[in-house]
């Protein structure tokens, strides 16, 4: 993973979102159901959260997970303009290639190294539909009780309050991944 464009730090950015909503570590740990301890050590943005921990703690936080992941862009997102984000997982690097401006649509593009994935915890989004598309390489991707090996060319529309979780399957190759989400008007 290129450390060119690592993404923005997450941890400070959840502290400060913490603090704005008045509650103290052991109140988000206890909302969230995760522990004090390892929420410590992600404010310090020395763990990382899975995808669906993260959206468990922004809705302890009462705040949507964009809020967090928002950066100022225009409308036109040049490849070397392109926002880091970490939307939670493992082993990936993300893109916003969307400006943070538009609620819309959200596209992300995900580069996941061979193990890398979302987490173990199935999550959910707050869109109308999700469309996935594979640039490069592989995804395994479970959508509710399905599951479904993608490849590259491959895509997939799916309901995203459906809980998910996925992972890159490969032991050596990365994967480009392109995430559509569209917001209910």
């Amino acid at each position: 993973m290129s450390s060119d464009n690592a993404a923005p730090r997450l941890g400070e950015r959840l502290r400060q979102a913490r603090r704005e909503h008045g509650m103290t570590l052991a109140e988000l740990a206890e909302s969230s159901g995760l522990t004090k301890g390892f929420l410590s050590q992600v404010e310090r943005d020395l763990a990382s959260l899975s995808v669906g921990s993260l959206i468990r703690v922004c809705e302890a936080l009462e705040i949507p997970v964009r809020e967090l992941l928002e950066t100022d862009q225009g409308a036109l997102v040049r490849r070397g303009d392109r926002a880091p984000i970490h939307f939670g997982g493992e082993m990936l690097e993300e893109f916003r290639l969307t400006p943070s401006g538009e609620q819309r649509l959200l596209v992300i593009q995900s580069i996941i190294a061979p193990g890398g994935g979302s987490g173990d915890d199935p999550y959910f989004l707050e869109a109308s539909i999700e469309f996935v598309h594979v640039l490069e390489g592989r995804l395994h991707l479970e959508v509710g009780d399905e599951r479904y090996e993608l490849a590259a060319g491959d895509s997939l529309t799916f309901e995203s309050r459906t809980e998910r979780r996925w992972h890159n399957p490969s032991k050596i190759l990365p994967a480009s991944v392109l995430w559509f989400l569209v917001q209910a008007p």
